[in-house]
Parts: structure tokens; sequence; C-alpha cells
């Protein structure tokens, strides 16, 4: 667990899938944090990441931009990537750029995890 005041970061596993849970706030303050920490778990765990962005109380378009790219690197390296509780509020930079639209979203990880396996890749 991380935790800088602004931003707390934790993981946990599901079966061989990381899951990173986001609580606070994406943006730029807390943007070195979150990148060491999503490039720290796939160094650790392979290419398949979950993000649980329920916790998020804020997201700008750098934080985003970082989400993209590790969605890009996780799905070129064969892998799966989703993002689980994302709130429209906190969360508006992914509607107002079209990305809700592209990004693999789930209401819940349990979602996420029978997607993961109905996935061939998995």
């Amino acid at each position: 667990m991380s935790d800088n005041g602004l931003l707390s970061l934790r993981s946990t596993m599901a079966g061989t899938i990381v899951v990173v849970h986001i609580d606070g706030i994406l943006d730029a303050t807390t943007r070195d944090q979150f990148a060491d920490r999503l490039d720290t778990e796939a160094e650790d765990h392979g290419p398949d990441m979950i993000l649980d962005l329920g916790g998020v109380t804020f997201m700008d378009s750098r934080a985003l931009g970082l989400i993209v790219h590790h969605w890009q690197r996780s799905t070129t390296a064969g892998g799966n990537f989703a993002l689980v509780a994302v709130q429209y509020p906190s969360s508006k930079v992914m509607w107002v750029t079209g990305l809700s639209q592209r990004l693999p979203l789930f209401d819940t990880l349990d979602e996420a995890l029978a997607a993961f396996a109905a996935d061939p890749q998995s």
C-alpha cells in the first residue's frame, strides 16, 4: 500500500490478475506515484490488470493518458485490461474525450473477471 495523503494505492490478486484499488486524486500531483505503481504491478504480475476506480475523487487528463498507456501496454502484450467502478462525477474527462466509449469499463470486479475468462487471450 502506498499513500501520500492525496492518493492511496492498494493491490490485491484475483487469481493471477492484479487489481489496483485507487482512492483519492489522480492528477499532476499524484501522477508519478500512480505511474510507478502501475509499472511495478505490470512488471511483477504480467499484462493482465484491473484498475478499481471506485474511490477516485478526481481524475485529470494526464492520469487518463497514463491509464490509456497501460491499457495499450497490456493489450499489446496479449493481456487483458479493465476499469471498474468508474464514477462519472470524478472521471468526467473520460466522457469529455470520448474514451469512455473505447476503454473497457465494467460496473463490478466480477463483471471484469467474467469478461477476462471469456477472452481467449486469457
